[in-house]
């Protein structure tokens, strides 16, 4: 599925001939991610085209003579449309050449030389784990030295991955992103432009079933453990009283399989939990409180009334999805380092043997959306697993299924209805 990039805005700069030229300000998942010239995409574009030759989705193309406003507005699209495409391919997202060129260009945005560093990063009780890296080191290769200090299975680092978080008022946890592999953690932390941001390990995963497959590696029980208390203590995860009383218990005798095992029941557990947010429905401008797993969408809606509702909305019925940004960047000096203020994610939804769309207004709206392609993807796989027909078309050209129904992009100022 394709990435969160975006380019909302570009600026004109002088340049040393007393020519002009255009910086372009590329967003990943709503985050300042580098500014990069035309020229240096192309450069890229023309290094990616030797190693994985027409695979490559097709490039904007030069323009010799001046560009009119219209010209430059379509450059910035193509582009755009062309750095979601690229990333589509995992071998592409994998190699030298594409990893390379994208930690150049973080570095020189954020003007941050290659040099040691050290970076905290945070556990989910509170605890840090300071590790020495270098500033160029990728969110992969700085999990991988997080995974060998704490001793955790190098083949279960897909589970888990590195996010900015940071604590509002009262201790309340909010997960800002998740980085991306190819993302440099010590540049986002210090380009987010948040205060109290920090770097955290968790689990990344939304089908709580999946504990089952990191339960033979004693530091991966140990972390998901400490991300069930941390839930618990959050709120995110909604123990009756009974269970609440056993899972003390279950604490007390330090037995945390039994631990897990119980949390399984527990309402909400291993959701990821947004910060409050408001939709339109029942109503335009209700409040709602998000929480996403298992396959579902959960939405603790506060009415007109203040009276509060809840509402599930099941992935399998969910036909697509759109990520809009709704106001204007400004870029006389320099551009905003987030794209977090006026979000919305719409997605259609069957209910009732009819489509409908329905919008939630959150800051949150790119890991939302990433939360969703998690889940579609999970559930692939999970189908591939059951059924062995669609695993051996897996070899072949992919065919729409049931659950490769939901479509992500983002798209700013105007919704293009898209659909599979």
């Amino acid at each position: 599925m394709k990435m969160h990039f975006c380019i909302p805005v570009s600026q004109q700069r002088p340049d040393a001939l007393g020519g002009r030229y255009v910086l372009y300000s590329v967003y990943l998942d709503g985050y300042l991610f580098c500014r990069v010239r035309y020229s240096q995409l192309h450069r890229w574009n023309e290094q990616l085209r030797r190693v994985f030759g027409n695979s490559l989705p097709p490039f904007p193309p030069k323009y010799y003579l001046a560009m009119t406003a219209s010209m430059a507005d379509e450059r910035r699209d193509q582009l755009e449309q062309y750095l979601q495409k690229v990333t589509m391919d995992p071998n592409m997202l994998r190699s030298d050449v594409f990893i390379d060129f994208l930690k150049l260009v973080q570095l020189d945005t954020f003007s941050i030389t290659i040099n040691t560093a050290a970076l905290d990063i945070f556990l989910p009780d509170g605890r840090n784990i300071q590790i020495e890296i270098l500033t160029s080191d990728t969110a992969e290769r700085v999990l991988e030295v997080v995974s060998h200090k704490i001793g955790l299975c190098q083949e279960l680092l897909g589970y888990f991955g590195l996010f900015l978080i940071r604590f509002r008022k009262e201790g309340k946890l909010s997960v800002m992103k998740k980085l991306a592999d190819f993302e440099l953690p010590y540049v986002s932390l210090r380009s987010a432009g948040m205060e109290n941001c920090k770097v955290g390990l968790r689990k990344w995963y939304m089908d709580p079933s999946l504990d089952s497959m990191l339960m033979d590696c004693t530091a991966a029980v140990d972390l998901i453990h400490m991300q069930a208390l941390q839930d618990i203590e959050q709120e995110w995860a909604k123990p009756t009283q009974a269970q609440r009383q056993k899972l003390e218990a279950l604490q007390k005798e330090d037995n945390q399989t039994k631990f897990l095992e119980l949390s399984q029941e527990v309402r909400h557990y291993g959701y990821l939990q947004l910060d409050p947010c408001t939709c339109d429905y029942p109503e335009p401008g209700c409040g709602a409180v998000l929480s996403v797993g298992n396959d579902e969408i959960s939405c603790c809606i506060t009415l007109p009334d203040n009276q509060t509702q809840e509402i599930i909305f099941q992935m399998s019925r969910v036909k697509c999805w759109k990520v809009t940004f709704l106001g204007t960047l400004l870029d006389v000096d320099g551009p905003q380092r987030t794209l977090n203020q006026n979000l919305e994610l719409r997605f259609q939804y069957s209910e009732d043997s009819r489509w409908q769309w329905f919008v939630i207004y959150t800051k949150q709206a790119f890991l939302l959306s990433s939360s969703l392609k998690k889940m579609i993807s999970e559930k692939t796989v999970k189908l591939a697993a059951e059924n062995p027909e669609m695993k051996e078309s897996s070899r072949f050209p992919p065919r729409k299924s049931k659950i490769e129904i939901a479509k992500a992009d983002c798209v700013f100022g105007t919704i293009k209805e898209e659909d599979l």
